[in-house]
């Protein structure tokens, strides 16, 4: 997956800029952090995004391996190349931390996401929402006569999809997980 670059403002460059080119330019990527599964670890690693000013998109933590007490944290984040950079780096540099992965620069990755979606409506609207859930693979976990409770896996992008096209048919509440991903392949 390549990294996705989002440019900030809409100005145009002249010919006379002679700024980096790049250096506004925001790419999305995901990293995936192996840590001791310790208390207080996960608060260092978020004090690190938050002393620094770093976003983060998405969360996800648990533990994958219970003999040798470790944990995987999958970040979701943005900036520039320079500072997802800096984030791997420092990241890196923490006793706690085993090894970082960016997923979007080492290449192909599965990403997915959990979510649940309540909905409320009578009539069309509800027939309209189990088609779309339908279409969108998404499971009816729970029913009333005013509502239902949709549970969809898929990319961020696809759960995104699914929540405006929800929207209009009564959509009251959306939870999510977060991504978790893997490299592809070997």
């Amino acid at each position: 997956m390549s990294a996705l670059k989002i440019k900030k403002g809409s100005s145009k460059h002249s010919a006379y800029d002679l700024r980096d080119p790049n250096a506004d330019v925001l790419e999305v990527h995901t990293l995936a952090v192996i840590v001791d599964n310790e208390s207080g670890v996960l608060a260092r690693v978020i004090g690190l995004f938050s002393a620094r000013g770093y976003n983060i998109d998405s969360l996800t933590v648990a533990e994958v391996d219970h003999l040798g007490h470790r944990s995987r944290i999958t970040i979701v984040t943005s900036g520039t190349p320079q500072v997802i950079e800096q984030i791997r780096a420092q990241l890196e540099r923490m006793v706690v931390v085993h090894r970082v992965h960016d997923l979007t620069v080492e290449g192909p990755s599965v990403q997915r996401e959990l979510a649940l979606f309540k909905v409320q409506g009578k009539g069309e609207q509800r027939i309209e929402a189990l088609r779309l859930a339908e279409i969108f693979r998404a499971n009816v976990v729970d029913s009333t006569l005013e509502s239902f409770v949709f549970e969809m896996t898929g990319t961020p992008e696809k759960v995104d999809a699914f929540a405006e096209l929800m929207r209009p048919l009564g959509l009251v509440e959306v939870a999510r997980t977060g991504v978790a991903a893997l490299a592809r392949g070997a």
